[in-house]
């Protein structure tokens, strides 16, 4: 597990990479129509599991603090634990708090969409009750994604947790979008569906530099060759047409990207090899 307590710059953007821990999904899932002899370069368990990370992003430029994905959550449920083999030295929020901040400071909140292991922290227990764990924040979500997490078909229902999002329309904290949307200069949320109806990423620019956030649009460093799409994905002719189009851009624009759930590399750039997309991992230091 890589070292994710240190602070870089992008342009006029801190930027430090927050884990939540790391996890246990099974890897044919994570690979879709990909046969194993060629994924297996990511090592499974006995239970055909891989260990992915949860590496949400906290940005901060002037006053503004904003975090991008929230991580699993609070973990009350044994079999949850044990199906996931969650494992974590510190949560998210005490992450954030030994950064010197409060979870009242915390301005915005982005997911890229509602699964439990990315928004999990939206909500934390306080008093017998779940209430919005940054109660200053928006919470900004697609308005289809947010329809879905309310009201999931069979096929999607394990993935999201209803209860524990509705306290963000309730205390006022949500912020439904619908489509691009730029929430300050430099900081864009790109409606990118695929994975989900209402799947977003995130585009960060400044200074000359661009940082892109991708979610489950491209989860790790594996997931660049165009094929190698979830089977978790609802629309994965969506999903190819997406990154094709994204994967052009970024390597003409010379993008970095965040990468949320591998557990090792967490930032690179991409580039054309024999005619395949591939990551090309950063050895990040102070500034990227």
């Amino acid at each position: 597990m890589v070292n994710l307590k240190f602070i870089m710059r992008l342009g006029d953007y801190e930027l430090t990479l927050i884990s939540d821990g790391i996890f246990l999904l099974d890897g044919g899932a994570m690979f879709g129509v990909v046969p194993k002899v060629l994924w297996q370069k990511s090592p499974a368990d006995e239970k055909n599991r891989i260990t992915l990370g949860l590496n949400s992003l906290l940005l901060i430029k002037g006053k503004k603090t904003i975090i991008l994905e929230t991580g699993l959550g609070e973990i009350e449920n044994h079999k949850f634990q044990e199906i996931y083999e969650i494992k974590r030295k510190k949560t998210l929020v005490e992450r954030i708090r030994e950064k010197g901040l409060e979870l009242e400071d915390i301005n915005y909140v982005i997911n890229t969409h509602l699964h439990f292991d990315h928004c999990g922290w939206n909500t934390i227990s306080k008093g017998g009750s779940l209430v919005p764990t940054f109660p200053r924040a928006k919470y900004f979500i697609q308005r289809e994604e947010w329809n879905s997490a309310m009201n999931p078909d069979d096929r999607s229902s394990a993935s999201y947790m209803k209860e524990k999002l509705l306290p963000l329309q309730k205390e006022g904290n949500l912020e439904l979008i619908n489509g691009d949307f730029e929430l300050e200069e430099g900081l864009k949320i790109i409606h990118v569906p695929g994975h989900t109806r209402g799947h977003q990423c995130i585009l960060i620019e400044s200074r000359g530099r661009k940082l892109f956030f991708p979610g489950d649009l491209i989860p790790t460093s594996a997931h660049f060759p165009l094929p190698y799409i979830m089977a978790y994905d609802l629309f994965p002719l969506e999903t190819l047409e997406n990154k094709k189009k994204i994967l052009e851009v970024a390597d003409k624009e010379e993008w970095i990207f965040a990468l949320y759930h591998d557990p090792e590399h967490i930032f690179g750039k991409v580039e054309k090899f024999e005619g395949k997309w591939r990551f090309v991992p950063l050895k990040v230091k102070n500034e990227i």
